[in-house]
């Protein structure tokens, strides 16, 4: 089983945070799959990850495009995860897919709703119930992560 983090968001919105996880996930060598639920907020992130910094480049792709077996990024709702990631990402409140053998999950969550919220905390209790090795990060007043657990 991977190790699985939580990241709860709270002063920075999704689109924002991220491209900044996905930085990380691809310095590391790791392809990754960002699990959403909805196709235009996949189409949003798509849009964000071309346009989030002039002077970067994120590879990514989407489900259903060519090439997404090959993508070190996919974004998608089915969760297939096509590209054969290192890393999943669930970025909205979704049946989890089987996420052993891979190396990391990651659960982003927005504080400010609370569906999402809820959800989150049913996973952790779930997750921890079953023994998954869990870590949960916050957001400080700078918008930076930390460790909490």
């Amino acid at each position: 089983m991977p190790d699985i983090w939580f990241y709860h968001l709270e002063t920075t919105p999704l689109d924002q945070a991220l491209p900044d996880l996905l930085e990380k996930v691809a310095q590391k060598g790791w392809r990754a799959y960002v699990h959403g639920h909805e196709d235009d907020k996949i189409t949003a992130l798509n849009d964000r990850l071309w346009t989030y910094r002039p002077d970067s480049f994120l590879a990514h792709g989407r489900e259903g495009d060519d090439l997404e077996g090959h993508q070190p990024v996919l974004l998608g709702t089915s969760g297939r995860m096509a590209n054969k990631p290192q890393v999943y990402l669930s970025v909205a409140p979704v049946d989890l897919p089987d996420v052993s053998g891979l190396e990391r999950c990651l659960i982003v969550f927005d504080g400010n709703d609370s569906e999402h919220l809820n959800w989150a905390r049913g996973q952790w209790k779930t997750l921890k119930a079953a023994g998954s090795d869990l870590a949960y990060w916050k957001q400080n007043d700078r918008g930076r992560w930390e460790k909490v657990q």
